[in-house]
């Protein structure tokens, strides 16, 4: 291996270390959990599944008040006001239904998008989500990981056993570029949260298990498209908000009777 090349190796290695650098984030504690130290629902869900979650858990709890409901060709409107309620997001997702969106739009109105980042800025300053500038700045250096050691092969002129060696030795900062280029916008601290919720409250077999309308909000944060389908089928599927629209096959709701009967617990 031509002995320029090392240089290029270093350089790759140092691209590779200060995009570690820029993606540790330390968790200064938790800000917003509730009193009984539970994260508010959306929160839980931003962590997991980013703004689309976390403005469903918001529609979820509307629907539970009666304020908004499924509309046409698989969208949500309002439907009243938004009830007695003093949470940001769920209060920024009813201003912005002034008419029927479906919710991967309704998730981009300015309203909802505020709403939405505000609460991500309280979870950056407790280090549960890594800053923007910090996961592109990131991702620049490690996609520049790979392409250091091509050019650097290039400019040296290796070429044979030289150029073999040359491309193994640039694979170790390569695969750790491509290890690291996976790594979400929630913490690690965030991802421990959550396991921690989820062992703490495993999705129940049978919705009729739960007749609080705040578990299932808390359900539909950790779980998203399988809560949804098992509490809330109908709002789900006709108002579009499963991923996977086939989950709700097989969690069809009663037809009457019981706590299970109709579109989740109130």
């Amino acid at each position: 291996m031509p002995t320029g090349m090392w240089w290029f190796i270093g350089a790759a290695c140092g691209q590779l270390l200060l995009a570690a650098v820029l993606l540790r984030t330390r968790s200064r504690g938790s800000e917003g959990p509730r009193p009984d130290g539970v994260p508010p629902p959306q929160a839980l869900a931003l962590l997991r599944g980013g703004r689309r979650a976390a403005v469903t858990v918001a529609l979820v709890a509307l629907h539970q008040r009666g304020a908004v409901a499924a509309g046409r060709k698989h969208t949500i409107r309002a439907n009243g006001g938004p009830g007695r309620t003093e949470d940001p997001v769920q209060l920024g997702v009813h201003r912005a239904l002034d008419r029927a969106f479906a919710l991967r739009d309704l998730a981009l109105r300015p309203e909802a998008r505020r709403a939405v980042d505000a609460l991500g800025r309280e979870l950056r300053g407790a280090g549960l989500l890594r800053a923007p500038w910090r996961l592109w700045a990131a991702r620049t250096l490690l996609g520049c990981v790979p392409l250091t050691v091509v050019v650097g092969a290039y400019a040296t002129g290796a070429s044979g056993a030289g150029l073999a060696a040359a491309l193994a030795v640039g694979a170790v900062p390569t695969l750790g570029a491509a290890g690291l280029s996976r790594q979400p916008p929630a913490t690690g601290a965030a991802r421990r949260l959550l396991a921690a919720m989820r062992e703490r409250y495993p999705l129940p077999a049978d919705r009729r298990e739960v007749t609080d309308g705040g578990l299932v909000q808390l359900y539909v944060a950790l779980y998203g498209d399988p809560a949804l389908a098992l509490f809330l089928p109908r709002f789900s599927r006709d108002g579009g908000l499963l991923d996977r629209p086939g989950e709700v096959d097989g969690n069809r709701p009663p037809r009457a009777g019981g706590a299970g009967a109709g579109d989740g617990a109130r």
